[in-house]
């Protein structure tokens, strides 16, 4: 297969979101309601302490598919007010309908959020052309730049290269969190474009920064976020060895994150660290004792030991 690139296409690495963004679970109280007030502390935190540009709120790692619409406001106004210009806010906001879809995007317009990230539609497995013409709706339809969301082992459906370069002439639809896992596609995509590529897979990072991926949207990052900021500057600055490093020191968390479903860990290592969290809903379930010191062990293997 041949791919022809356009004289005009842009090779900068424009970051419309910064470099390091976390996935943000979504704090509940012991009783599995929303704890407002321990999202605030928890986004102050990964912002402050972290070293996070931005968050991705009400995504699948935000536990989205159990937390209501109203929820899912009430989270962006509350992180919005708590961050307030420290860090961008992008609202995840995609579902397997496009009318919820475009309804979720004003609504997250009008509580704050600084962008969208909106995930391939999943389930009901939609043709390239009706993948198209969700996204285009979407961004159509909301004044706030899109990150297109392309993770195929969940979604069940994968965005061509084709596609994401037809989206990528909208003027709204400026990055992909990329979870595909291919790094040749990813290339394509960049060089017939000029969308933002954030890895979507944490121990990926530094191999797509070298395809030209401008950063990281991350679930270890509640954990790792300073050293991986690290990283990719490290690796900005041309220093290979010093981001190499990072990379194979992070292994163990950047992997261990998903030795099961990733917030159940995230929100286990944020109970051992003091730090907002609560039980997850179900259908998920909390982590077992094995599975938490299993944990410990990577975070230790990593440099990053929890606290006993």
């Amino acid at each position: 297969m041949t791919h022809d690139l356009p004289a005009a296409a842009n090779r900068g690495a424009s970051r419309p979101f910064g470099r390091l963004i976390t996935a943000m679970v979504t704090p509940f109280t012991a009783d599995g309601s929303l704890d407002l007030d321990g999202a605030a502390r928890l986004a102050g935190h990964l912002v402050d302490e972290q070293g996070n540009d931005a968050l991705v709120l009400n995504g699948t790692t935000g536990e989205s598919p159990t937390t209501t619409d109203a929820e899912k406001e009430a989270l962006i106004r509350a992180v919005a007010e708590a961050v307030g210009d420290r860090a961008r806010i992008v609202a995840g906001v995609g579902t397997n309908d496009t009318r919820h879809t475009v309804e979720l995007a004003a609504q997250a317009e009008k509580a704050g959020a600084h962008g969208l990230l909106v995930v391939t539609p999943y389930y009901n497995k939609p043709p390239q052309a009706g993948l198209l013409s969700h996204f285009t709706a979407v961004a159509d339809a909301s004044g706030l730049p899109i990150m297109v969301y392309d993770i195929p082992h969940r979604t069940g459906t994968a965005i061509a290269t084709d596609t994401l370069v037809r989206l990528a002439e909208h003027g709204r639809i400026v990055a992909v969190k990329d979870a595909k896992g291919d790094l040749t596609a990813t290339s394509w995509v960049l060089a017939r474009s000029d969308l933002a590529f954030y890895c979507g897979e944490d121990a990926l990072t530094l191999p797509a920064l070298a395809v030209g991926s401008v950063g990281v949207v991350g679930t270890s990052t509640h954990f790792t976020g300073a050293q991986t900021k690290q990283m990719i500057e490290a690796y900005e600055a041309g220093d290979m060895a010093t981001a190499l490093t990072l990379h194979r020191r992070l292994l163990p968390l950047f992997t261990g994150i998903f030795r099961t479903q990733g917030v159940i860990l995230v929100k286990a290592g944020l109970a051992a660290k003091g730090l907002p969290a609560g039980p997850v809903r179900l259908p998920l379930v909390d982590a077992t004792s094995d599975e938490l010191a299993q944990l410990r062990a990577d975070c230790a293997a990593a440099g990053l030991p929890l606290p006993e």
